[in-house]
């Protein structure tokens, strides 16, 4: 269990971030590339890039296991989330910081020998670790950035309307199914326990595309207090827009942009609706149609319906069924 506990003043200053930030989606797409989690979301991804992975990864992921710690240094929050600045950052990384950190991962595991340098602060090994970041992105996530930024920003938005609409008691109460809201302290769910106090420095929020399950944050308090989260996905984020097509032979251009739509986050019928550019009761008639098929779930919410995907339709959506 993780535990976050506020002051006034750390409400007052907490942030949400400008975009994604590149390096803690980097690494933590490392862990989506080398595990089976969330198969339905990054399969697709997983099988473009497996082979185009330079071998030089084998540098980050020495420091980045799937499971457990990994060293802090390595997600550098950049103020403008750019690649660059993380990069630079990383590269100025102090000797103490570098030796703290490799010491901490040192005891849950055995560090290859090339780290005894890193330790010790060699530019030429700092170096040679931020290039391999940033052929990293270059294979792995640049041909994607757009669509985890559009994601990115689309979470954003949905956090923006939620502090809107109930203030940060609602926001934080949503930001992910484990979180649980009892000022002075957001609780949630996390592998081991952990208390966070923000002390005046306020939280930031940072969503991220390729975090999956749980939230995670630095280990060392030193850092600004920072809160990171997985996202909605749409499934088949990774594919070209051809790829599609025939889902909507399938089903009928209309359904099919319905289902995907409900791909990438639950909705309403007026929302269906809205964000398919087709009436209400045409939305109501294809959620009904997707719903006999079982491909899509309706539940009373209020005073209207909230449809949502089913296992079954994501599968489709992911081509997980031929």
């Amino acid at each position: 269990m993780l535990r976050i506990h506020f002051t006034p003043e750390d409400l007052a200053r907490t942030r949400i971030s400008a975009g994604p930030q590149p390096m803690w989606e980097l690494l933590l797409s490392t862990n989506r590339l080398r595990g089976r989690d969330g198969d339905v979301v990054f399969a697709g991804w997983r099988r473009t890039v497996a082979a185009r992975t330079p071998v030089t990864t084998r540098l980050l992921t020495d420091l980045a296991p799937v499971t457990g710690y990994f060293a802090d240094f390595l997600t550098p929050i950049a103020a403008a989330a750019s690649l660059d600045e993380a990069l630079e950052t990383l590269r100025r990384t102090p000797r103490r910081r570098l030796r703290h950190d490799l010491a901490v991962l040192a005891g849950s595991r055995r560090l290859p020998a090339w780290t005894a340098a890193l330790a010790d602060g060699h530019p030429e090994t700092l170096n040679t670790l931020v290039d391999a970041a940033e052929q990293y992105f270059a294979a792995c996530l640049a041909p994607y950035w757009a669509r985890v930024r559009a994601a990115v920003d689309q979470e954003r938005a949905r956090l923006g309307a939620a502090l809107a609409v109930g203030g940060w008691e609602f926001a934080l109460g949503g930001l992910h199914p484990t979180a649980r809201w009892r000022y002075p302290v957001l609780e949630l769910g996390y592998p081991v326990e952990h208390d966070l106090h923000l002390d005046g420095r306020g939280l930031h929020l940072v969503p991220s595309f390729f975090c999956w399950g749980l939230p995670t944050t630095f280990r060392d308090a030193e850092f600004e207090p920072t809160l990171v989260y997985p996202i909605e996905h749409a499934v088949g984020w990774s594919e070209p827009d051809g790829d599609r097509k025939p889902l909507a032979a399938l089903l009928g251009r209309t359904r099919a942009r319905v289902l995907e739509e409900l791909g990438e986050r639950p909705g309403t019928t007026s929302d269906v609706a809205s964000r398919t550019g087709t009436s209400v009761p045409t939305a109501s008639q294809q959620a009904a149609t997707l719903r006999a098929a079982g491909l899509v779930d309706t539940r009373q919410n209020g005073q209207s319906v909230l449809h949502s995907v089913t296992p079954l339709g994501r599968a489709l959506l992911s081509g997980a069924i031929n």
